[in-house]
């Protein structure tokens, strides 16, 4: 037929040779040796070609899973050959045939099925065996692996991936170190860069004080102190003589809080605060002379341009306090008697704990401050009014606003200004 496999042919026998062919039993299939199927007469069958499918893919996967699956198919393959030499052209005839050829002898295909369905079922229990057996083969490997192999190779696993962990975690820890001193040294190449510019502008406003072109007039400049720092200040280059009485008046501007710090103090030695006007902290604006303080009724942190005057006589202490030219306290028995000091320094900015130095951040001025001048006697409230309203311009007698006589330090600045114009501003 059409597309039918043809039948096996038998192979020749080597002269002199000789095979025995003898049926087996049924429950021989167990032992491992299989019967091939038998050809029919006239073609294939179509139940053989399907048996002969299922060899084929059995071998397959007998080769993929066990050397020893494969001798198997070996040893089949043979007993295959030999079983069809054995039979002949046709299976009906073959016992008879193997009769003739080899003469007298025992009738040894006497025993073996002629049905072919016979053949076919035999095979296939066969068949069926071997998949049984490796089907429990595949079943050992599986267990072998999953109870011996796995559990190791894991561990394995598991020891170089915490490994790998712990050397990632180092390497970033290191990183970071390096990281950190990277920043470290950032840091100090920008304090450095940042000192480097100060004293350039510092440098720059001692050339202009030099030259004396700074400013239109000696006294149209002001004072900015923009950071609560310790190193901020200005210095007034003349000093105080020996005063019974004086007045101290000044513009300044700020909105620092809480408190606006320190706008001047006087130290001389043996007395850091001979004369002091400080707000710090949530208390009120003072005055301190000689130690002795005063609280003084003034209000001045709303971030706008205020003048203030503070007079003081050595008679009984008396004190008055003025703030945008009105007169808004006054009091006795500040420091009574007691004469200022000369031959002291006299500070903007900052509050001095020794002559000239060891300044506190937490006393410093924040703001801008101009016109700070100093006589030597009390002013008349029409005077100080005057002053207040830019009427008139009347230098301190002691201690005029004028460039040449402010230097300024660790960063503090002078700018051109006119302090009453910039107060019609604020207005």
């Amino acid at each position: 037929a059409p597309g039918a496999l043809p039948a096996p042919r038998p192979q020749e026998s080597p002269p002199g040779s000789r095979f025995v062919c003898t049926s087996l039993p049924l429950d021989a299939a167990g032992a491992g040796c299989p019967l091939p199927p038998v050809p029919m007469q006239g073609g294939a069958l179509p139940p053989e070609e399907e048996l002969k499918a299922t060899v084929l893919q059995l071998r397959e996967t007998v080769l993929q899973q066990k050397e020893t699956i494969g001798s198997q198919r070996e040893a089949i393959r043979e007993l295959t050959g030999k079983l069809s030499r054995c039979e002949g052209a046709d299976g009906k005839s073959a016992a008879g045939a193997w009769k003739n050829e080899v003469g007298k002898g025992k009738d040894t295909m006497g025993d073996l099925p002629r049905d072919p369905a016979q053949v076919i079922d035999q095979l296939s229990r066969t068949m069926q065996t071997l998949k049984d057996r490796l089907e429990s083969l595949e079943h050992q490997l599986r267990a072998n692996v999953s109870y011996a192999a796995l559990p190791s190779d894991l561990r394995e696993m598991l020891q170089r991936r915490l490994g790998d962990l712990e050397r990632q975690l180092l390497s970033k820890v290191a990183e970071l170190e390096d990281e950190k001193s990277l920043l470290h040294n950032e840091t100090s190449a920008h304090r450095q860069k940042t000192e480097t510019a100060l004293n350039a502008l510092l440098e720059r406003v001692s050339e202009l004080e030099k030259g004396n072109s700074a400013f239109k007039s000696p006294d149209e400049f002001k004072v900015s102190l923009p950071l609560r720092t310790n190193y901020l200040y200005g210095k007034i280059k003349k000093t105080l003589p020996e005063l019974y009485a004086f007045t101290v008046c000044l513009w300044l501007r700020s909105s620092a809080s809480p408190g606006i710090g320190t706008p001047f103090s006087y130290a001389v030695p043996g007395q850091a605060n001979e004369i002091v006007l400080i707000e710090w902290g949530n208390n009120p604006i003072e005055l301190l002379i000689n130690d002795k303080v005063a609280q003084l009724p003034l209000f001045i942190s709303d971030g706008k341009w205020h003048h203030i005057c503070i007079t003081w006589t050595t008679r009984d202490g008396m004190w008055e306090a003025f703030q945008d030219g009105e007169k808004l306290g006054t009091g006795e028995n500040l420091a009574p008697w007691h004469p200022i000091k000369p031959g002291g320094v006299l500070i903007l900015g900052q509050e001095q704990d020794t002559v000239g130095g060891r300044f506190d951040a937490t006393q410093a001025f924040v703001g801008e401050m101009s016109q700070f001048n100093i006589w030597d006697r009390v002013l008349k409230a029409e005077d100080i009014m005057n002053i207040a309203n830019c009427s008139i311009n009347m230098p301190g007698n002691i201690i005029p606003w004028v460039d040449n006589n402010v230097d300024v330090f660790g960063g503090a600045t002078k700018w051109p200004v006119e302090t009453c114009e910039e107060r019609l501003l604020d207005l």
